[in-house]
């Protein structure tokens, strides 16, 4: 006996019913939408095969829907980047599959090489680019699925630059 409880279990506790949770078919929270974007990352033979790239606009592709949620993959030749927005009333889960993206926001840089993750809550505001001299492939995952994609002035990643109207909508624009 614990000297610390006189707490004792006696047989399985696995067999309690009421203490295992159903399997979700899909994610519902945070942290299982990290590990949904995790998940189709390591399964290279999931998205691979689909990647393209495009001299003019950073292509993408809609993998996967669920409940409430979207899966896209985008590619990104040097140079190309998103212009300073956020996303409207969607959360998300950016992973970098092959080479080198940078985020900028709040008055910080990041460079995220391949496997980086950034989680974001609604109305934040970012630029990403591919500053580098090879091509990068990310993966973004949107919950809910996006519907808006503010764009804001040059130098403000804030959703206060949403809020004063100052930030075009563009309706059915996808991935950033």
């Amino acid at each position: 006996m614990n000297s610390d409880s006189d707490l004792q279990i006696a047989g399985d506790i696995l067999e309690v019913p009421h203490l295992l949770q159903t399997p979700r078919e899909h994610p519902a929270t945070v942290a299982e939408f990290v590990g949904l974007a995790r998940a189709v990352a390591a399964d290279r033979a999931q998205w691979e095969h689909l990647v393209r790239y495009d001299a003019t606009t950073r292509w993408y592709h809609r993998l996967r829907t669920g409940p409430g949620y979207e899966v896209w993959l985008l590619s990104w030749l040097p140079g190309q980047g998103t212009g300073r927005h956020d996303h409207g009333p969607s959360s998300g889960v950016l992973t970098v599959l092959d080479g080198t993206l940078t985020e900028h926001a709040r008055g910080s840089t990041r460079a995220l090489g391949a496997g980086a993750q950034r989680v974001f809550a609604p109305g934040y505001a970012h630029e990403v680019v591919n500053d580098t001299l090879r091509p990068a492939v990310s993966l973004h995952v949107y919950f809910p699925g996006l519907t808006e994609m503010p764009m804001h002035p040059a130098g403000s990643c804030t959703a206060a630059a949403r809020e004063t109207g100052d930030a075009g909508r563009l309706a059915g624009t996808r991935h950033g």
